[in-house]
């Protein structure tokens, strides 16, 4: 699975031709060193910026030096403008502080910053100059597509999330607002706009904002509060577009199990919307106040048919859910239980609470077992989790530590 996730190394020879160009031209370098005292003001004056959290030590931060540099060099050309984008390291050796403020765990790690605020997704392509220029130019691209017809809005695709800003005008303090939410959120929904005559006819009482959810028949939600407030339109706009169940797939793996929150899974055909949206419902129904401490994901069966494989499952059994814990992976009963009040919930404390890991090993609690019936010591052996082989790999990071699981 991991070419699937990983992106080839770049040429050792072309590596070791930049690397000695580094060191014989260390002056073309555009790279800003940022400590406790530069690192605020620097990300918050840059329109976007690109972070390289390393050590000196590490083989793999050794490589990406010359790269990054290049790539650096090949972007200041394109945008002279010191704000406009910034190249920047941090010696996480030297500034452990900083390391441990933005929660560094391998080496290297690239994050992205814009206006100050840290992305949630870092960049995880090819470690190439062409690649890592591409990535800066995508992010400086418009995520807003300007709709120059209202017609335009009947063929959306409804099979995606929209967000659809109308405004009077394009300079305004709205419009600001909103192009920088959708600056953060481009990559979780689709961003449109429209202003002035195009617009006046959604604008009943003046600039006005709607959501258009995935599915023909979902009716549109508004948003209600102040145009001009970045942090409410930001909430909003994040509740909207970042689901309660996300789907996993081979280029999020990495991130999500970076994450370290164990996996509540559902695995489904990819047309089974019916089965997706009862996991959907009953997730919000039932566990809702245990977000934070598990992510909850719905997985094509077609595609992930090697972890289903390891609960002795075949895509013929989906819908199938099942919790990966990054040490083993235990499979939900039978799925038309997932109604059942409380059920799932259950499923998921009995993880937190190690009753799931105790009961593959040794059969049922005893508080478990009907009166007089005996108590048996069933060992058993888990299988192992799968998804874990999706997290950052020692062959493209140096990995500083490990994660407790259950």
């Amino acid at each position: 699975m991991r070419p699937a996730i990983f992106l080839p190394p770049p040429d050792p020879g072309c590596v070791l031709l930049l690397l000695v160009s580094w060191l014989l031209n260390p002056a073309r370098s555009e790279i800003t060193s940022l400590d406790s005292g530069n690192i605020d003001d620097i990300l918050n004056n840059a329109d976007v910026a690109l972070v390289n959290f390393y050590a000196d030590w590490c083989r793999f931060s050794q490589m990406l030096h010359p790269i990054f540099e290049e790539a650096s060099n090949v972007i200041k050309e394109e945008y002279p403008d010191n704000n406009q984008v910034v190249f920047a390291r941090v010696d996480c050796d030297q500034h452990s502080d900083i390391a441990q403020r933005y929660r560094i765990s391998k080496y290297p790690t690239l994050k992205l910053f814009r206006n100050g605020m840290m992305m949630k997704r870092e960049y995880r392509g090819q470690r190439s100059v062409t690649a890592i220029a591409d990535y800066i130019r995508q992010q400086k691209s418009n995520p807003i597509r300007e709709v120059n017809d209202l017609e335009e809005i009947k063929s959306l695709d409804r099979s995606k999330r929209n967000i659809i800003g109308y405004f009077e005008q394009k300079d305004a303090n709205n419009y600001k607002t909103f192009e920088r939410v959708a600056n953060i959120l481009h990559d979780d929904c689709i961003f449109l706009s429209a202003f002035g005559p195009v617009s006046k006819p959604e604008r009943f009482s003046g600039d006005n904002v709607i959501y258009k959810p995935p599915g023909e028949n979902a009716p549109d939600m508004v948003y209600l509060g102040s145009m001009t407030n970045f942090d409410l339109t930001y909430a909003w706009t994040q509740d909207k577009c970042v689901p309660l169940v996300r789907e996993i797939t081979f280029e999020n793996g990495e991130e999500l199990t970076e994450e370290g929150l164990p996996f509540l899974i559902l695995f489904h055909m990819k047309d089974d919307l019916e089965s997706l949206e009862k996991f959907q419902q009953e997730v919000a129904r039932q566990l809702i106040s245990e977000k934070g401490t598990i992510n909850f994901l719905h997985a094509d069966c077609d595609k992930f048919r090697h972890p289903l494989l390891h609960i002795q499952k075949t895509p013929a059994d989906c819908p199938v859910v099942a919790i990966d814990s990054f040490r083993h992976m235990y499979v939900f009963p039978d799925f038309s239980d997932l109604a059942i009040p409380g059920k799932l919930k259950q499923f998921v404390l009995d993880l937190h609470s190690g009753k799931l890991h105790r009961e593959f090993h040794h059969g049922p609690d005893p508080t478990d077992v009907a009166p007089g019936q005996p108590i048996q010591d069933l060992a058993s052996s888990p299988p192992e989790s799968s998804f874990q082989k999706l997290a950052p790999s020692e062959h493209r990071y140096t990995l500083l530590r490990e994660k407790d699981e259950l």
